[in-house]
Order: C-alpha cells, then sequence, then structure tokens
C-alpha cells in the first residue's frame, strides 16, 4: 500500500531549518469572517438535538487512496446520513492551495466527496501551510486561501483560521472548537514574524478567543478539532516530543502547553489527525480526563514507518495501517464512536470498534 504512505518524516526534516521563518500579515480571526459569496449556497448545519459526524483527516490527496475512504463514506451517509463532516487538517497535499481558486479543491476536495452534500468543518494542517518543503508549516499565511475558499463553496466550512460551531444553535448538545496549531508545532518556526510568535498577536488571540468560548459554552458536550494532537501512540509523537525531539520548539512544547492551559480538562474530547492512523486513546493524568481521537487515516497510514505503535498510552482502540475513518453520534446523553476501516483492494469497509461514552 505504498501509495498511502507519507512523505517521509526525517526527509522533511532534513531541510527545514534552510526554510524561511514565515511572513509578517495578519491573518483572519472569528470577528473578520470572510462572508459567502454571491450565488454560493451554502448547505446548512442540523437544527436536530442529535447530530451524525463523519471525522476524516489528512484526506486532500486525489489519489485512489482518498477516493477509497470517501467512496466508503459515501456509502455510510446513503444507508445512516451524516449531519456534517470534520476535516483534520492536511486538506490539500502536499503544500496546501496557491489561491482561492486553485483547482486543487475541486480535485481533492469537491470531487472525491461529491454527494456528501452537508457542512464539512475544516481545520488547517502543516500541509496547508508549507513554505520551502511539503508540510514545513513555515508559510502561515497560505491558510489564508483555505479561508478564503469559504466564501465558494456549498460545502467547504472555514470563515476563518479558528472557529467554533455550536449544534443545534439553540440548547446545543454539542460544540467544536476548531484550532489552528500550527504557528505552535511548525517545522520551520515563525521566529521572523512577530505576529505568528508563540506569544505574538494572533496566538494570544486566539487564546483569548476560546478560553471565553469554551467557558461560556452551553453545550453538553465541548469537543476540540485540531491538525495535531496532544497525545499520540504513532510515528509523530505526543506534543513536547513530536518526532521524538527532545528540544524546543521542535518538540512541540509550546502546543504541549496550549493543550493543557486551554482545552485539557475542559474539553470532552480531542479530535486530531497529523498522524496516519485510526487511534482511541485512554485520557491520562495530564489530559484530565480529556479523551484523544486520531483520525488521520483519509488518504494515507504510517504503514512501515520508524516508530509505529509506541504505546506510550493506553488505548481502546489503534490501527496504523487501514485507511478509514471516525463517526460520531453525539445527543445530549451520550456520545456513540465507531471506527470504520477501508480496504484499499476491494473498496469494502467495516466497523473496527464501537463505543459509548456518556
Amino acid at each position: 500500500m505504498g501509495e498511502a504512505h507519507g512523505i517521509g518524516r526525517r526527509d522533511l526534516l532534513a531541510g527545514a531549518a534552510a526554510a524561511a521563518a514565515g511572513v509578517t500579515l495578519v491573518g483572519l480571526s472569528p470577528a473578520q469572517a470572510v462572508p459567502v459569496a454571491e450565488g454560493v449556497r451554502k448547505f446548512a448545519f442540523p437544527t436536530t438535538d442529535s447530530v451524525r459526524v463523519l471525522v476524516t483527516g489528512d484526506a486532500g490527496t486525489g489519489t485512489r487512496t482518498q477516493w477509497a475512504v470517501a467512496d466508503a463514506a459515501r456509502e455510510y451517509h446513503r444507508r445512516t446520513p451524516f449531519s456534517l463532516a470534520l476535516g483534520l487538517g492536511d486538506n490539500i497535499y502536499e503544500t496546501g492551495p496557491n489561491s482561492a481558486t486553485d483547482p486543487q479543491f475541486a480535485s481533492k476536495f469537491e470531487d472525491p466527496n461529491a454527494g456528501m452534500d452537508f457542512p464539512w468543518a475544516m481545520v488547517l494542517g502543516n500541509h496547508d501551510t508549507s513554505s520551502v518543503l511539503p508540510g514545513d508549516g513555515g508559510w502561515l499565511l497560505r491558510g489564508n486561501h483555505e479561508v478564503e475558499y469559504h466564501a465558494n463553496s456549498a460545502r467547504w466550512w472555514m470563515p476563518s483560521r479558528y472557529y467554533s460551531v455550536r449544534l443545534p444553535e439553540q440548547n446545543p448538545v454539542v460544540e467544536f472548537f476548531v484550532l489552528d496549531v500550527n504557528p505552535l508545532a511548525a517545522y520551520v518556526p515563525p521566529l521572523l514574524s512577530p505576529y505568528w510568535a508563540v506569544d505574538g498577536e494572533y496566538m494570544n488571540a486566539q487564546r483569548a478567543w476560546l478560553d471565553d468560548a469554551i467557558t461560556n459554552s452551553p453545550a453538553t458536550w465541548k469537543i476540540a478539532c485540531t491538525h495535531q494532537p496532544y497525545l499520540n501512540n504513532g510515528p509523530h509523537g505526543d506534543a513536547g516530543r513530536y518526532e521524538g525531539f527532545t528540544f524546543e520548539p521542535l518538540n512541540g512544547i509550546h502546543a504541549k502547553r496550549f493543550f493543557e492551559e486551554y482545552v485539557t480538562g475542559r474539553c470532552h474530547f480531542i479530535l486530531s489527525g497529523h498522524d496516519h492512523s485510526l487511534q482511541v486513546l485512554e485520557p491520562t493524568p495530564e489530559s484530565k480526563g480529556t479523551r484523544q481521537i486520531i483520525s488521520g487515516a483519509a488518504a494515507k497510514t504510517v504503514g512501515n514507518e520508524p516508530g509505529t505503535a509506541s504505546g506510550a498510552h493506553p488505548a481502546l482502540f489503534e490501527s496504523y495501517h487501514q485507511l478509514g475513518f471516525t463517526v460520531l453520534d453525539v445527543s445530549a446523553s451520550a456520545v456513540e464512536l465507531r471506527v470504520v476501516t477501508v480496504d484499499l483492494a476491494s473498496g469494502a469497509h467495516s466497523e473496527a470498534f464501537h463505543r459509548r461514552f456518556g
């Protein structure tokens, strides 16, 4: 299944130091959310008191692996319809879009997902913000093309680089907090760009927004959606130990601090991609009851990459060699989680894990 594997992490990191360290132009905040273009009618979010959510990550390759997973999700939707989808980043491989009208939006998002006519709440990933090397995260401003595309698509929902979705709007059962951790986890840290710095204007505004949004959320379930995970048994590793590094900031120590100060103990789940695997991890003392879910196998798998399956954290389910997606059924009383794996050769999909939380 070589087609499903990604660029080697060490290959990427070997040249990262030679890349430029970001830009100084400002990005968008929720207060500056992109309006929808004239003539574009967005698919509506559900108004019911229960929602079924398709969770995919690292999908945007345009290859047969993405299509195989999308075909399986489309068949699942035909039998038991989804209310919405969460795309957990790396939406446009390998280096992100070049404009809001880049044809890659069609070949790597719209075409594979045709017929799944519901809102797709999208997260920015490191490949969406590449500069010199694929996935280096060194051109953070590139992510604004994906925000701008929100105006052009009925499906694609990214009105800002970070935002929340509350469902239903009145008496919500769930609120999804879509976060941009890339400035804290880039392989090319924005050392020369004060706006994007760890303690710069952008991240401080996101921190203040998130703190207020979670504190004042009336939702029964609070779910954070990120690209880079907090906990991870796969080769990318935990925040604070990304890629096995021990030196700052490449080890993701600033991402770890962000999670622990603003997310863990305050959200019930963290949904992440980045690692091309499917994991349902148990909470740890550090996560303060927050459960980490990784669903990053919508087009690529870890395969035989060194460091697969560290076993650092107890897991209810792990798969590193299977394509697939995750399904959440959220109601006021419970979250039911299913992991669905997809066989590339046959296109068949099967439920590999099912657990009710609540």
